[in-house]
């Protein structure tokens, strides 16, 4: 039996293992998707450990997306531009490849499910981590015409602006000066790409007052289902609200293939995921 699984900290939140596992049984492969949750002073005895002991691939989240990179034998192009790693494949050689699915996973549900394209909006994304870098350089590879930033450190923001600019100068990149300034300019689409908003004491950033009725509002986060930010945005009239959970699925449907080269039974894992959320 093969073994893949999520490395971060913490991971019981997960609902990964749910999805695929069902994948895993609806095309009869003899593999088992586990959550490995590491201690930061751990990570790099713990992932090779597991490289070692036969795991076959994993995911990554936080707060590892980043840190993973030097512990790799090889990244593909696109995970190299975004710093940032989500999916590791192990090859029979034990040496490790990580590449980045949640930029492209949150393209194809943002085209697929919401019925949007990203080629011409203004948008404004909360944070400069790993989610947000890979969100990011793919809605500026899409033709966004501009992405506002803003990261509590300011450094991060800079940084992927940077980045942004450098590699697509036809994306106007900018800096917010706070949670706010993001939504001063009346972008089309914001996005959360941090954690605010997992705990029930978390306060919201933003001002739900510059909320507006044409504004699609995302949330990476998709535990818990309806975040702050989500009901104020519902409260506000905004266009749509989103969580991560569709992110979650076409980023992992990506993973899978990545790992296996056999085309995820995204229907199977979208079910699995339903069904565990009518039990939330």
């Amino acid at each position: 039996m093969k073994i893949y699984g999520l490395i971060g900290f913490p991971v019981k939140h997960s609902y990964s293992a749910i999805m695929h596992n069902a994948a895993f049984g609806a095309l009869g492969i003899d593999a088992r998707y586990e959550l490995f949750e590491i201690k930061p002073q751990d990570l790099e005895e713990e992932f090779k450990k597991k490289v070692s002991d036969g795991v076959s691939g994993f995911n990554v989240t936080i707060p590892y997306k980043e840190k993973i990179i030097k512990f790799l034998d090889k990244l593909d192009p696109e995970a190299e531009l975004i710093g940032a790693v989500n999916t590791i494949k192990v090859n029979e050689d034990k040496t490790t490849e990580g590449f980045n699915t949640d930029g492209s996973g949150f393209i194809a549900h943002l085209k697929e499910v919401v019925g949007v394209s990203p080629e011409g909006a203004k948008v404004s994304i909360l944070g400069a981590g790993g989610a947000a870098r890979a969100v990011s350089v793919q809605l500026a590879k899409n033709n966004a015409v501009s992405i506002s930033l803003f990261d509590i450190d300011s450094s991060r923001a800079e940084a992927l602006a940077a980045k942004l600019k450098a590699h697509f100068p036809n994306c106007n990149i900018e800096l917010a000066y706070d949670a706010d300034g993001l939504l001063e300019k009346k972008p089309d689409l914001l996005i959360n790409a941090t954690p605010l908003g997992m705990r029930k004491e978390d306060k919201l950033v933003f001002n739900p007052e510059l909320f507006h009725s044409k504004l699609i509002v995302y949330d990476l986060i998709y535990n818990p289902a309806q975040t702050l930010l989500l009901r104020e945005a519902k409260a506000k009239g905004c266009r749509a609200a989103f969580n991560g959970l569709g992110m979650l699925l076409y980023q992992g449907a990506l993973a899978f293939k990545i790992w296996l080269d056999v085309e995820a039974p995204i229907e199977v894992m979208e079910e699995a995921l339903r069904k565990v959320l009518t039990k939330v």
